[in-house]
């Protein structure tokens, strides 16, 4: 049959370690951002996977899950209410297949095929070709995979985790992904790229039939070669649905070699399709160009429904529900949904979903005070909630009934949709009572307002277009800014116009004009010789906190500041660059203005000067974004670095290296999270902020300090690793503090304590403080009687008090054991003296540490337990050498005049000791003297100082 089965090839190693960690680690990371987690991923091209389970007495019906993509990691949703339940940690490489197996998942990744249990690793299966892997298959115990070349079949099995055999395949066969027949017993379809399948049996490694791809399509010159692109398994035994590039869909007996039912699409190549297996004979399938179609299989494949625009991208996989009249449908647009179907013949309708952008959002803002929401745009011409807390609360604004607007034009949705956002503004303190978010829109000449409360675009359309005059232009709008107060909103255009509005109610409140360039902007910006008046552009707004300025920055570079009730201009900047957008911080007044040199100024609104100028940016500074309490500003550029710079100093504190371009960032208002865009993912990207958590140094670095950092995957920390996520938060570079004191300024000197003088004078007097402080009697206690009294045998009620006494005195007394422990019983601070002096330290500093913590009773106490001669030796060579130390003056004199007191009698009848209490005595001397030399020297000079004063 021209295939070839190769069982000798050599085998990966019998058991892989687990992989606890997957993604990779970086030495450094950022000192004031960590990683957190991804928001707005649903899903990407690669098919979902349905499992339903059963339980015995269940009354809500199957439970559903749904296993979904993201990219390195993947997803699980409880089906019923399309709720997140947990996602796995990263691949090595991006996932190209997913499978189930009971509570296992198995995906493809690079030449790896890893096992899942509860999203951790805890098998990876190796491909020897080291080629990477592209389909996956559990088969019973085994688990099948194509190499992504199609030319070879691997069969693992799962158990013992080795590779049994290699099957490869004959030339002119790519293999692009297989299918288990139902009843099939160890057979496999294997579908091409060619369009012809192939049968194999898995256990003989035999090929039984081929299927040639004139037989599955028609005899037709332009489909002849078609791929195959899905497989469907069909209620009825020996039935498949095969799914072609060319749109056509083929309905085929296996057992036969016969085609029953042939159908076609003319909207794209066939992508996904499944059959209904509720008792309904109805085929779903789904185009590239995101159309689901329901096909009547009694009725010979008669088209039932067209469901167009289902999905704004091709939809890449079709399930339904065992035993119920639900489809689930996924596609790229980062959406999955299920559809409902009331009756056979009604067309579904959309029963719930789980959705995010399908394009790179380029626009993200912190919504509200409390920092749980996102406003993020899109180039999907969408506006979105994205929800901080949870995914489920995140949604669409919605710009009306534009799906039965759609379908009655057959044009897709998106065309109906408002252009681009390019920039927008809100303010939530009157949201309950009007529209609160306003947007400008690429190449419009209007701006639009939205309200968050009926998530719904407003009922205003503010024109910035002047009264019509001939030959007049008409510009686009380029800026919006809502008022503090929320009252007003703000818009400007192309050609300078300025109109204030009211959001209320829409009406055109004031108009700004900004005037004719400043001399040296004409000179520098436009030639001298053009007399006429054109337009300037603005490209940014701005209001303060109390609705008393109006700043707007221009594209020849100013910045302007208007009077907000009069409009009249006050004060004009001239900026060395282009002004390309501004950002303000309206409780600390300061404004960030991004120009064309790549430099971040910093204005003070109220005294109207350039305070701070930030440079060192590798690209065109893309976004900036300040700190709830302005003292820092975060900068993305397109150098992919994301820079935070200190304002008061104005110096670079921290910066990191993505591994794309943040597009747009934005800091969160309770100062815990930093929001990024990304040029290439749909996903908004959250980061913690370190200084909430830990101690973090502010200290200037240079830009070859930059590190590269990974994004933040979808769930950044698991359940059992929420300790380890919170120490990862904390940073490893603790900051010098310029106020600490050292132990000792200079070695010559002759340090105290710095402990109260009361603790020496109490350790010197402990005696006289005992004896005027004794008790003349001890308490005496009241007799009481125990609340049960035990009673002695007899006729009579005795109670026996004698006995109850008796025992208790017995417990009282310590027995032999406790009496041998204690005797064996080292104190902590004899350990800590036979230490220093077995390690012959210089200063004894662990030691007089720990002497200089106990109480004076507790120091009079170990003082009086050192019995032996060589615990009393021990100790004078203790106070001799921190003397020598220069060291804790006062409480080596106090220890050694308890100390001798106590013990004189024995020293003076042990000549032993004599040596060590000479040595004692010179190093005292010593140490006297040079004290009072200091004490000397610091008075003279104390009183020439103040005799001169």
């Amino acid at each position: 049959m021209g295939a070839n089965v190769e069982t000798n090839l050599r085998l990966p190693p019998r058991k892989r370690a687990r992989i606890d960690s997957d993604t990779k680690r970086f030495e450094q990371e950022p000192r004031l951002f960590a990683p957190f987690r991804a928001l707005g991923l649903v899903t990407n091209g690669v098919p979902f996977v349905l499992q339903t389970r059963s339980h015995k007495g269940a009354t809500d019906g199957p439970r559903l899950h749904l296993l979904t993509c993201l990219g390195k990691a993947w997803a699980m949703w409880e089906g019923g209410k399309m709720g997140l339940l947990f996602v796995s940690t990263g691949a090595p490489a991006s996932i190209a297949s997913m499978a189930m197996d009971g509570n296992a998942v198995w995906v493809t990744a690079g030449p790896y095929a890893l096992k899942y249990l509860r999203g951790k690793e805890v098998a990876r299966l190796n491909n020897p070709l080291e080629t990477s892997l592209s389909h996956i298959l559990v088969f019973g115990p085994r688990l099948l995979t194509l190499t992504d070349d199609g030319s070879r079949m691997l069969v693992w099995d799962i158990e013992s985790e080795e590779l049994e055999s290699t099957i490869e395949f004959e030339p002119g066969f790519t293999a692009v992904m297989m299918h288990h027949p139902a009843t099939y017993l160890n057979k496999v379809l294997v579908a091409s790229s060619q369009g012809s399948m192939q049968l194999w049996n898995i256990y003989t490694q035999t090929l039984i039939h081929a299927f040639p791809s004139t037989t599955l399509t028609t005899s037709s010159s332009n489909i002849a070669h078609a791929s195959i692109t899905t497989l469907a398994r069909s209620p009825a035994i020996d039935v498949v649905g095969i799914g072609f590039s060319s749109g056509e869909i083929s309905v085929y007996d296996i057992r036969a070699d016969e085609r029953l039912m042939r159908m076609s699409m003319q909207d794209g190549g066939i992508r996904a399709m499944s059959f209904r297996s509720d008792g309904h004979p109805v085929l779903a399938t789904a185009s590239s160009t995101g159309h689901i179609a329901l096909w009547d299989l009694n009725a010979g494949g008669r088209l039932l429904h067209i469901v167009r625009g289902a999905h704004d991208g091709a939809v890449t996989a079709l399930e339904w529900v065992t035993g119920q009249p639900v489809l689930i449908s996924s596609g790229e647009d980062n959406s999955v949904k299920q559809w409902l179907f009331d009756s056979p013949t009604e067309a579904p309708r959309l029963l719930k979903f789980r959705s995010g952008h399908h394009a790179p959002p380029h626009l993200i803002r912190y919504y509200g005070e409390d920092g749980k929401q996102l406003l993020t745009a899109s180039r999907d011409r969408s506006l979105r909630c994205t929800s901080v807390v949870r995914d489920s609360r995140s949604f669409e604004l919605s710009q009306g009934s534009l799906a039965k607007k759609a379908t009655s034009l057959s044009i897709p949705i998106t065309s109906l949709k408002f252009p681009t956002i390019t920039t927008l503004s809100h303010s939530t303190i009157r949201t309950k009572d009007w529209d609160d978010i306003l947007t400008a829109h690429a190449d419009e000449a209007v701006a639009r307002t939205w309200t968050m409360k009926d998530k719904r675009a407003g009922k205003h359309v503010f024109n910035v277009a002047r009264e019509k005059k001939k030959g007049a232009t008409v510009g686009s709008v380029k800026a919006v800014c809502v008022s503090a107060c929320g009252n007003f909103g703000l818009t400007a255009s192309s050609t300078g116009v300025i109109n204030m509005y009211n959001m209320q109610s829409g009406i055109l409140r004031r108009t700004f004009d900004v005037g004719p360039c400043p001399p040296s902007v004409t000179s520098r910006f436009r030639p001298t010789g053009n007399k006429k008046k054109e337009g300037r552009c603005i490209t940014g707004l701005a209001s303060d906190a109390l609705d008393r300025i109006v700043v707007a920055s221009t594209l020849d570079g100013t910045v302007n500041f208007f009077d907000f009730h009069t409009a009249a201009l006050e004060h004009t900047i001239v900026l060395p660059s282009t002004a390309v957008s501004i950002t303000l911080h309206r409780d600390s007044g300061l404004l960030a203005v991004i120009c064309d040199d790549l430099v971040v100024r910093l204005v003070d609104i109220e005294t109207r000067r350039i305070v701070r100028e930030l440079g060192g940016f590798g690209g065109r500074v893309l976004d900036v974004t300040f700190s709830p309490d302005s003292r820092w500003i975060v900068t993305t550029s397109l150098d992919s670095i994301i820079r935070t710079f200190d304002v008061p100093t104005g110096r670079l504190i921290d910066l990191f290296r993505t591994s794309s371009v943040a597009t747009s960032i934005s800091f969160s208002p309770t100062n815990d999270f930093l929001a990024t865009s990304h040029v290439d993912s749909v996903g908004v990207y959250l980061w913690a902020n370190r200084a909430q958590y830990a101690e973090v140094s502010f200290q200037s670095i240079g830009e070859d300090d930059v590190v590269d950092v990974a994004l933040p995957s979808m769930q950044g920390v698991a359940e059992d690793e929420a300790l380890e996520a919170l120490s990862a938060l904390t940073v490893h570079d603790k900051p010098a503090d310029p106020f600490s004191t050292p132990t000792q300024l200079d070695g010559e000197l002759v340090t105290f304590t710095l402990l109260p003088r009361s603790r020496w004078q109490t350790l010197l007097n402990l005696e006289v403080i005992q004896q005027r402080n004794k008790p003349k009697e001890p308490p005496k206690q009241p007799e009481k009687a125990p609340f049960f009294l035990p009673t002695l045998p007899g006729v009579e009620h005795r109670f026996a008090v004698d006995d109850a006494q008796k025992a208790k005195e017995d417990a009282k007394k310590p027995t032999k054991r406790l009496q041998r422990a204690a005797g064996e019983t080292e104190s902590v601070f004899y350990k800590k003296l036979v230490e220093a002096h077995e390690s012959q330290s210089v200063d004894y500093e662990d030691f007089f540490g720990y002497a200089k913590a106990l109480s004076p009773a507790a120091m009079d106490l170990e003082l009086r337990s050192l019995v032996s001669l060589d615990a009393l030796r021990m100790f004078l060579r203790a106070l001799a050498q921190r003397l020598r130390s220069h060291r804790d003056f006062e409480a080596v004199q106090t220890f050694m005049n308890v100390f001798l007191r106590m013990h004189g009698d024995v020293f003076v009848s042990n000549a032993e000791v004599r040596r060590d209490l000479e040595m004692l005595a010179q190093a005292q001397r010593k140490e006297s003297e040079r004290l009072l030399e200091l004490l000397a020297s610091s008075l003279g000079t104390l009183g020439f100082v103040r005799d001169t004063m």
